[in-house]
């Protein structure tokens, strides 16, 4: 048997642990400046918990923002909880670092997209698809997830 080095599964372990030291740096410290997140996730994972309302009304993925209020974050090696707030209710969530699909902080002009893709046994596996710098529309508040600019790092897979 010949063995590989598989650099989409170090990929993706190294951008997950990305998010875990930057979200542990914001546990201690708040958030520095301009710094804001958005995070999409699948709600449908296994693990994430959100309110049942939540997940009705984003039966597959959602994207929540971290910046100006935010409470309790809790970070650990396989995800985070917070509490965040939905039209003037707070809502308690725990979201799995392998269900963020996209991890952007527009302030900087960075961000992370993960994509699930089959792999060679059949099974999906996420995979790191672009760790990119986002594209500034005219306002800087007007940065999104959408804007990103992404870079496939297929050619690094087998």
């Amino acid at each position: 048997m010949t063995r590989s080095i598989d650099y989409g599964k170090l990929m993706h372990r190294a951008m997950r642990g990305l998010i875990q030291e930057v979200l542990r740096d914001v546990r201690e410290r708040g958030l520095p400046g301009a710094h804001h997140f958005f995070i999409t996730f699948e709600t449908t994972h296994p693990d994430a918990r959100v309110a049942d309302w939540l997940k009705e009304r984003y039966p597959n993925e959602m994207t929540v923002v971290m910046q100006h209020w935010f409470d309790n974050l809790e970070v650990t090696d396989d995800g985070f909880s917070v509490t965040l707030n939905f039209g003037d209710t707070p809502e308690h969530l725990y979201i799995p670092y392998d269900a963020i699909q996209t991890f952007v902080d527009p302030s900087v002009e960075f961000g992370l997209r993960f994509e699930s893709q089959e792999s060679d046994d059949g099974d999906e596996e996420d995979a790191p698809r672009a760790a990119a710098p986002l594209k500034r529309s005219g306002d800087e508040n007007e940065s999104s997830v959408k804007d990103a600019d992404i870079v496939s790092l297929d050619s690094f897979r087998k």
